[in-house]
């Protein structure tokens, strides 16, 4: 009888271990934000500033110039690839201090031209 319970268990382990592997490898695939293009950036920044009521505050050039500023940056791709995804979220407290001057410089940088 012992010897029956310790089979099944190991069964069950057995049957276990595939899906186990296929969830490891489908995490492991997942390749980290990639940089995302200057149209890309400017079509999520244009989101943002719509979502906040600011859509008219800037024009496409100076949306355009804002996003090749951003890109430049020393912002993370993630954080970058967030605000191209039209969401206002970064990684962490550092990061979201980063964007906050780096975007302001780039306003100012972008306003005048």
């Amino acid at each position: 009888m012992n010897i029956d319970r310790n089979l099944r268990t190991r069964t069950r382990l057995l049957l276990a271990l595939p899906i186990a592997v296929a969830a490891f490898s489908l995490a492991a695939c997942s390749s980290p934000a990639e940089r995302p293009s200057s149209d890309d950036l400017s079509s999520g920044i244009q989101k943002i500033l719509d979502d906040g009521g600011l859509g008219d505050q800037f024009n496409d050039e100076q949306v355009s110039c804002i996003s090749d500023e951003l890109i430049d940056s020393k912002i993370s791709d993630q954080d970058l690839q967030n605000i191209a995804d039209g969401k206002d979220v970064q990684t962490n407290q550092e990061a979201k201090d980063l964007v906050s001057k780096e975007m302001s410089e780039a306003v100012v940088t972008c306003a005048q031209g």
